[in-house]
Order: structure tokens, then sequence, then C-alpha cells
């Protein structure tokens, strides 16, 4: 199950990818698909920083025209799609906070009692697409790099709790982990 919504995680990435490339190159109709893709997640940022619902909406389409003149050079190596349109969108919202006449702030503590310890929805967002861009790294190494990987930084197992589990001698394991760790550098792009 959690192989379907990967793959759907990668295949939706690869499509935003996609329709970011050609909105650089011109195609109205790639802005569009852009649009209906992230306009639900892009409004809830802009929402979120302005408070208000008529300031999300023009907000928001400043932030599309933005995309429409930097799709040129969003660069899939470099940030996957989300993350590069959230920012854009973030920062739309906080220039257009900094631009409001600023009012008397309320004593301090005073907005503890309403305090929400949720975690933001763009920070659930960027850590969700974190989450199977390592899972689908993970999936992608032979299968005893992954093992050992998941055993001992998921599963909690030392090394040698590793090697004695599965009756393998101890540098073995150790070579496995290493391996399969310079492999997901080089997946995640940390290389």
């Amino acid at each position: 199950m959690g192989n379907v919504a990967e793959k759907n995680a990668v295949d939706a990435r690869t499509t935003l990818a996609a329709a970011l490339g050609q909105a650089g190159a011109g195609d109205v109709s790639a802005l569009r698909r852009v649009y209906d893709l992230t306009s639900a997640k892009l409004f809830g940022i802009c929402f979120r920083i302005s408070g208000d619902r008529e300031a999300a909406e023009d907000i928001l389409q400043d932030v599309y025209v933005k995309i429409w003149r930097r799709a040129a050079t969003f660069d899939a190596s470099r940030a996957s799609p989300v993350s590069w349109l959230a920012t854009i969108a973030h920062n739309a919202a906080i220039d257009w906070r900094r631009a409001q006449p600023r009012y008397d702030a309320a004593p301090q503590g005073a907005f503890d009692a309403v305090a929400d310890d949720a975690p933001r929805a763009d920070d659930v967002m960027v850590e969700d697409e974190q989450r199977l861009r390592l899972l689908a790294c993970l999936n992608g190494l032979e299968q005893q790099h992954a093992e050992a990987i998941r055993s001992t930084f998921l599963g909690g197992l030392t090394y040698q709790q590793l090697a004695d589990h599965l009756q393998t001698p101890l540098g073995t394991i150790k070579s496995w982990i290493r391996r399969g760790m310079l492999k997901l550098k080089v997946c995640l792009g940390d290389a």
C-alpha cells in the first residue's frame, strides 16, 4: 500500500515539474495545470499568513503571475516543485503582510490560550514530500542495503544485533549500510 502512495506522489511530482517546464516555455495551458494541481495548497499558505480571505485571493493571483514569469527558472534538481511553489507563495504573503499598516501588538501572553500547537500545513506538506522522497530512494537501493538501513535507523537495531539476526558478519553489515547511505545521499541530492 505504501508503494502505491509513493508511486502516486512521485507521479504527481513529475507531472507538476513537467507542467512548470512547459509553462516556462510559454504554454498557458500548462500554467492552468499547475494552478489546478496547486491552488488549494498555495491558497492555504496565503490565507494562513494574511489572515484574510480576500487578501489571500489577491495574493494568490500575484503568486501565479510570479510563477508564470519565473517558471523557466525552475530547476527540478535543486528543489521539488511543491517546495518551489510554496516558497513563492510564502514570500508573496509575507511581502503583503509587511506592506500592511502596523497595529499595536496585543499584550504579551494574550494569545497563549488560543495557541495552536498543530504543525503548519505548508510544513506538513514539505515534510510529507521529503518523507516520500526518502522512501522512494530507499526502495531504489539493493534489498540488502535497504533492509540494513531500515533495521538500524528505523527499527532501532544496533549493527551487532542486525548481524546476529541475519547471521552475517558485522563487517558486511557495516559495508551494506555504508554503501546504502552513499547511494541515498546521491539519490537525495546531498552529494
